[in-house]
């Protein structure tokens, strides 16, 4: 059994193997900042099955993807400033990779969730994106999304 760990005021990510005191950093560990080997306020982690760790890097209004025992990880998703485009997120929460390597996240201050195809450099809407409400078409601050195994998506907010 191995345990991922986001640590918001350290800005890394650890992993611990059964028996572990201390774990390894596998994302961050740098200090806060913006630099590639770096992390300002790491929240939500996804982990492939090549074991790269997604990391909702929140402050950076991004998504990094570090590859096993990388040293620097690259970004997936956002990344550039905080915003509405479609290049952009604004403090990103929850995140989940498919097979084909498209990253979701949920876009949390959007209130929209976003979609990155693998390579891509701009994501689309996948639900939301109408401004925060409680309509059919919108959010209201959603933090977390899930997918069960017929790929239907279940998306958590904090205010509906």
């Amino acid at each position: 059994m191995i345990l991922y760990v986001s640590d918001t005021k350290k800005n890394e990510v650890r992993r611990w193997k059964i028996g572990d005191t201390n774990g390894i950093i596998v994302a961050g560990g740098n200090g806060k900042g913006d630099e590639l080997n770096q992390l300002n306020y790491p929240t939500y982690i996804f982990v492939d099955e090549d074991h790269s760790i997604y990391v909702s890097d929140n402050f950076n209004n991004r998504i990094m993807k570090w590859m096993k025992d990388a040293k620097e990880g690259v970004i997936v998703a956002g990344g550039n400033n905080e915003g509405t485009g479609l290049t952009q997120l604004n403090c990103p929460r929850g995140l989940a990779v498919d097979q084909s390597g498209a990253v979701y996240v949920v876009d949390h201050y959007n209130h929209r969730v976003m979609r990155w195809l693998k390579g891509a450099k701009e994501g689309g809407i996948v639900v939301g994106g109408n401004g925060r409400g409680t309509g059919a078409n919108q959010l209201s601050y959603p933090i977390g999304l899930s997918f069960d195994r017929q790929a239907n998506m279940y998306v958590v907010e904090y205010s509906n």
